[in-house]
């Protein structure tokens, strides 16, 4: 085998930069690349809207809890066009119950739903007087019982109630409420 050999007048060079370079042979410098897209700022945080919404929110729940129920609070609404010795008999005791609806052992969603499904199918079928039976939130952690809370609540919101009174103590106490319905 033979070994190539340059021609007498072109000797490699020692360098290898310069051997690229004149194997290269002439180059031409590319424009500079645009620099990437930078990322796009954060949003700003609206942290004095987000303390005004906190401190409304908590106001809001303050007064809730000042104007809520305690454990032997009684029950007692009517309406305007009621007259009050309607809701003095209810109190009384003097309308029957023809349907009780029991809301022990149920949570706030749950007795929610269970109430508007009762109160609904007692309006329809014509039912005048009903008892739901919410407990005296002794078992609660504050002194505020939330069920008791909750129906006298869902109860003055209600177009189809009449007027509602915590039922006598032979009957629940401050533990049940007698509820008027108006006809269908």
């Amino acid at each position: 085998m033979s070994k190539r050999r340059d021609p007498p007048g072109d000797e490699p060079p020692d360098d290898d930069a310069a051997l690229f370079r004149a194997a290269v042979g002439p180059v031409r410098e590319l424009p500079p690349a645009p620099l990437p897209p930078a990322s796009p700022r954060p949003r700003p945080v609206p942290r004095m809207a987000r303390r005004d919404e906190d401190d409304a929110r908590s106001e809001f729940h303050r007064m809730l809890d000042a104007g809520a129920l305690e454990t032997g609070d009684a029950l007692q609404y009517r309406r305007d066009e009621v007259p009050p010795r309607v809701l003095r008999r209810l109190g009384r005791g003097e309308y029957s119950a023809q349907e009780e609806l029991d809301l022990h052992h149920a949570d706030l969603a749950q007795a929610e739903a269970l109430l508007r499904g009762f109160l609904k199918a007692a309006r329809e079928s014509g039912i005048g007087c009903v008892r739901i039976i919410h407990g005296k939130g002794l078992h609660s952690d504050s002194r505020i019982p939330p069920l008791k809370n909750l129906v006298d609540r869902m109860l003055r919101q209600r177009a189809d109630v009449l007027a509602f009174h915590s039922a006598p103590s032979a009957q629940g106490g401050s533990g049940a409420v007698l509820v008027l319905l108006g006809k269908r």
